[in-house]
């Protein structure tokens, strides 16, 4: 795309988000939108001990409901480590948040159990602390860091109802993961993606009646678009580059903090796959008769004219340097495949010989793992 990326931003609310993102193509904007679906860090309930249960309602619905209860995570990224990253053995506050919910019903009437009667309690053992001597995650979190989404004005989250008699008392662990491993851990309840909202470039067949137009409505992003001519020809090498997103979260995380993590997770991932890809200067190009890398000498080609010590799969001897290195003549770093026209074709593969073993190959050679200073020792006589 030519020129840099253009944001729009129509509509920005506390949980909601409406923009237009432009010059970029189709992938990248489907990226993004995946991102902030299933990488974006939260905070949820992860595992219910139930006391009491004596509601219409089996354990494991009731759990159910508990893990997709919101809870406030901003920041979490730095105030809550992952329980694979933290030391403890079973749970401490730097990686969990305990929660308990106990009530009962002593008239005739019904009651609703709700989020509400979630609260938010030191941890067992007396493995609360002071701010003074805390972590330095556990300064990073706002007041209501791990407590349900309560907004003024809204509902809190129905859980079940009980009558007189019935009673549900448990306690909960809350765990920060992403919604890749679960859809609890989510921070958005919609993200709406559209683009060529005139269908121009032909993505979308429409299946109708009688009349398009009348049974496939334009919707209101048509409007920041021209409407194709009746005559206009199509344009096999168009792209779409002007895509209309709105991320609603839950509530767990605000719609400006879920798009910046979604572009910064997104940037990392990119630099994580060019870190991967690029090619490492020490395993091409080696230097002084040392080993050069995984496929050997000369730049990692397999058909490699030095006679150093090369990679895994060895390199060409002096007698035979223009062929390859899986045809020589004979076998000098024993180990890897056996070689077409070796001067031995009754050696085993992954044997060698016990004045062959050079530090090239990483199969053979008297000081590696598959080689052996002695052919019958290990078990693999020839």
């Amino acid at each position: 795309m030519d020129g840099a990326a253009i944001v729009r931003i129509r509509e920005l609310k506390k949980d909601s988000v409406n923009f237009v993102l432009e010059n970029v193509d189709l992938a990248f904007a489907n990226s993004l939108r995946r991102v902030v679906m299933a990488d974006i860090p939260s905070i949820a309930i992860d595992m219910v001990e139930i006391d009491a249960n004596t509601t219409v309602l089996p354990d494991e619905f009731i759990a159910h409901r508990l893990g997709m209860v919101p809870l406030i995570s901003a920041n979490c990224d730095d105030a809550m480590r992952y329980t694979r990253d933290c030391t403890c053995p079973a749970g401490c506050p730097i990686c969990s948040i305990w929660l308990q919910l106990s009530v009962t019903c002593t008239d005739d009437r019904t009651i609703d159990v709700t989020s509400d009667n979630l609260e938010v309690v030191p941890g067992p053992f007396g493995m609360s602390m002071s701010m003074d001597d805390a972590p330095e995650e556990l300064t990073k979190r706002g007041p209501y860091f791990g407590h349900p989404v309560n907004e003024p004005g809204a509902q809190p989250v129905l859980l079940c109802k009980i009558r007189k008699g019935q009673e549900l008392k448990l306690r909960c662990v809350a765990r920060k993961g992403i919604a890749k491993e679960h859809a609890k851990w989510s921070p958005c309840s919609a993200v709406s993606f559209e683009y060529d909202p005139h269908n121009k470039l032909r993505h979308t067949t429409h299946w109708f009646e009688v009349d398009e137009r009348a049974e496939w409505p334009l919707g209101p992003n048509a409007e920041e678009e021209e409407a194709p001519r009746e005559d206009q020809p199509f344009d096999f090498n168009a792209k779409p580059n002007k895509f209309y997103m709105e991320v609603e979260t839950d509530g767990s995380l605000g719609a400006q903090e879920v798009i910046m993590k979604g572009l910064a997770e997104l940037q990392t991932k990119l630099a994580n796959l060019i870190l991967g890809i690029k090619p490492d200067l020490d395993m091409i190009a080696g230097g002084d008769g040392q080993a050069a890398g995984a496929w050997g000498t000369d730049g990692g080609n397999w058909n490699a004219s030095e006679p150093a010590a090369g990679g895994a799969w060895g390199a060409a001897t002096a007698q035979d340097a223009t062929s390859p290195a899986w045809a020589n003549t004979a076998p000098p770093f024993g180990g890897g495949s056996s070689r077409r026209g070796a001067a031995s074709p009754g050696r085993a593969a992954w044997s060698s010989s016990p004045t062959g073993g050079g530090g090239g190959g990483g199969w053979g050679g008297a000081q590696t793992g598959w080689g052996s200073p002695n052919r019958e020792t290990n078990g693999w006589a020839t």
